[in-house]
């Protein structure tokens, strides 16, 4: 791989990859986090913790020399909080019974 392929790799996973990722992660925490006392802390903490996120993102796509360690770690969050949301929206169950409550 050229350096000038690389470089504009690490640009698309520090720009759009980071506000993907970002909201990515904000939706699927909301399905990992605990209610807490209100039951909206699983819903505020994640909006509020969404600019870190971005944050954290970039920089490690800016800063860190492994480009193959930038992927695996922006696409694995990736991975597992999409699969996370796309098990909520297909599980025929959970709704069912939260429709009738």
């Amino acid at each position: 791989m050229t350096a000038n392929s690389r470089r504009w790799i690490r640009i698309a996973f520090a720009g759009p990859g980071a506000v993907l990722i970002a909201l990515v992660v904000m939706a699927g925490m909301a399905l990992w986090l605990p209610g807490g006392a209100a039951g909206i802390d699983n819903l505020v903490l994640p909006l509020i913790l969404a600019p870190l996120l971005w944050a954290g993102l970039f920089f490690h796509a800016c800063l860190d020399r492994s480009l193959a360690r930038v992927a695996i770690i922006a696409l694995g969050l990736l991975l597992v909080h999409s699969a996370l949301i796309a098990h909520k929206f297909l599980d025929k169950s959970a709704a069912s019974t939260e429709a009738h409550r």
